[in-house]
């Protein structure tokens, strides 16, 4: 059986690089206290992923992402969080996105409280949702604000992304 790619056809590797993969927890709890100014064509997010050493090896805990599109002004925000498992056979696919009374504008605390059987989040303290599942393997802390210009948006617009503090232990 033929590997599947995580990319696309026709790419090749044409200088070989050392490995590097940065913060790489295996079981933690991972906190950010982060705010944002989004339009409906951006999103941020912090997520862990599998490091691919092995390709199965690739799931992925969401700890958010906020979408533009899905704020409601100061009111509320709809905050994805959750497990997605890409090409890891041990994993279920068990994402949602909750609508928060909070303003994103302002510094909130979200977290991820990753053990071997499940995954806790949270978010100013506040537990949110818990997944019954947990990828057991090593992966690598990633975080960005997107702004996808292909979307209309009437505004002339750049996304802000402002973390205050990144815990992991």
């Amino acid at each position: 059986m033929a590997a599947k790619l995580a990319f696309r056809e026709g790419l090749r590797v044409r200088e070989r690089q050392p490995a590097w993969c940065g913060v790489t927890p295996h079981y933690a709890r991972l906190e950010i206290r982060a705010r944002m100014e989004l339009s409906p064509r951006s999103m941020a997010s912090v997520w862990l992923a599998g490091i691919e050493d092995e390709p199965q090896r690739s799931g992925e805990i969401c700890v958010f992402e906020i979408f533009g599109d899905a704020l409601d002004g100061a009111a509320s925000a709809a905050v994805g969080m959750g497990i997605k498992h890409f090409r890891d056979p041990g994993l279920r696919w068990d994402f949602e996105a909750p609508r928060l009374a909070i303003d994103v504008r302002e510094p909130h605390d979200y977290a991820a409280d990753w053990h071997p059987d499940r995954v806790e989040f949270s978010v100013d303290g506040e537990l949110v949702r818990t997944v019954a599942q947990a990828p057991g393997y090593p992966m690598q802390f990633m975080l960005a604000v997107f702004d996808f210009q292909s979307k209309p948006d009437p505004r002339d617009h750049e996304p802000l992304f402002a973390v205050d503090r990144v815990r992991a232990d």
